[in-house]
């Protein structure tokens, strides 16, 4: 079969990407047994080499197979809104079975359990009052009682998500993941509403399979990252609804979305950077209006915990001493500035490569996809050049790696299945021959 140019430089852009995380495995490899300094086992991941099946293996085959097989044809035909929730479903469906491969202790329940992690310091929280007043004061490592890595590394709003869990009568380690997954998922939806309100419904539809079957679901469903990139994407959803007005009270659409901005930032320090996806939404819908009632959402939150006795900029200044104090300060910025985004490779898949190669071109530069799309390029490379994400982007990128994933809505609908296929057979391979951390 002869192929058109187009198609052709689509492979050759995925070839590339290939090739690009091969380079960065070979050569972390070498460093790491040269000097250490990576601090991984299997560099560009935070991951180690164990070939395995599991009992989510016949499960993720299947959802794989359907949707492969029959996700284009129902997104075409299904109605909007059970589109949605069955683009939540099946994304649900994708995730737990990706991390049932691991099984249900190492794969789910250890995830969030180990001494790093936020189930280990629920029940330090007895206070709440004294625990936002002396948080920044146990961020770094000689503090007297120092917070765990992954505690320590964001503001408190994310051991807060999971102490209110635990007050509610969910704590323990099998409701945090079941909680992270259901939530996590949820992200598929808020995407696709968001391109179909900036973009049209048949672009939305176009992208809702492989908004789906995103080798990101290996991280959703294991990390609260998972969680943080659900919040900000519906955030950015109901901008997208106001800037649009698509809905039929547009401000409260905005004050909502405020609400869950504010809360972003709060639950990780870098999601002050959705701030460009949201500026792209803006700019693709050319509009201010929503701005002011953004502002209004968010602002409880800044009076809240800074009345409480949290300032987000000390906490903010804390950590990036903090940070440099563990591996980061070993870490080289010469092989993560660009392994980083070798490592995006796994997330986001070769459909997604193939469609930005695309977006870039001039038949489709000024569209609002591709602006929605930049949007959150520029917020993951503003990341990177910081030097605040040496390793493990894999999973703290997903806020910005999943609004690339609707660039695949930009290739030919004749490919859609082996582009489909292709992002399955990435999640697969990384989930039965890694064991991913974080």
């Amino acid at each position: 079969m002869t192929l058109c140019p187009a198609r052709r430089k689509d492979l050759y852009a995925a070839g590339a990407a290939v090739l690009l995380f091969a380079v960065a495995a070979v050569i972390g490899h070498l460093i790491e047994q040269g000097d250490g300094t990576l601090r991984l086992r299997w560099p560009p991941l935070y991951a180690h080499w164990e070939p395995h099946i599991g009992p989510g293996t016949p499960a993720a085959l299947a959802v794989a197979v359907l949707i492969i097989g029959y996700g284009p044809v129902i997104a075409r035909q299904l109605s909007w809104r059970p589109l949605v929730w069955a683009s939540w479903g099946a994304s649900m469906a994708w995730i737990w079975s990706l991390a049932l491969i691991d099984g249900w202790d190492r794969g789910v329940t250890g995830r969030l359990t180990t001494q790093y992690e936020y189930l280990r310091s629920v029940d330090e929280v007895r206070d709440l009052g004294a625990t936002l007043r002396e948080f920044s004061s146990r961020i770094l490592l000689e503090a007297p009682d120092p917070w765990p890595v992954h505690v320590a590394g964001h503001p408190p709003g994310a051991l807060l998500t999971f102490v209110g869990l635990d007050r509610i009568g969910l704590g323990g380690g099998a409701w945090g993941p079941v909680f992270v997954v259901t939530v996590g998922a949820s992200a598929a939806a808020a995407i696709l509403v968001t391109v179909r309100a900036l973009c049209g419904a048949q672009t939305a539809r176009r992208a809702a399979p492989f908004l789906v079957l995103a080798p990101a679901a290996v991280w959703i469903g294991v990390s609260a990252d998972g969680y943080f990139a659900a919040v900000g994407a519906w955030a950015v959803a109901l901008l997208a609804l106001a800037a649009t007005r698509s809905v039929r009270a547009p401000r409260l659409a905005a004050l909502g979305s405020g609400v869950l901005f504010g809360w972003t930032v709060y639950l990780s320090y870098g999601l002050a950077l959705l701030a460009l996806v949201a500026a792209a939404v803006l700019l693709a819908a050319r509009s201010l209006r929503p701005v002011p009632w953004v502002v209004l959402g968010a602002l409880p939150w800044v009076v809240a915990f800074t009345a409480a006795g949290f300032w987000w900029f000390e906490g903010y200044t804390t950590l990036v001493e903090r940070y440099y104090q563990g591996a980061a300060r070993v870490r080289p910025y010469g092989y993560f500035v660009w392994a980083n985004l070798a490592a995006q490779v796994v997330v986001v898949g070769l459909a997604t490569v193939a469609g930005l190669r695309r977006a870039a071109g001039r038949q489709v530069r000024r569209t609002a996809l591709v602006v929605l799309v930049a949007g959150g390029l520029c917020a993951m490379l503003l990341a990177d050049l910081s030097g605040m994400s040496k390793a493990e982007t894999e999973r703290i990128w997903l806020p910005f790696a999943l609004w690339l994933l609707p660039a695949a809505a930009l290739l030919p609908e004749r490919d859609h299945r082996w582009w489909l296929a292709a992002q399955a057979g990435v999640a697969l391979t990384v989930n039965h021959l890694l064991i991913t951390g974080w």
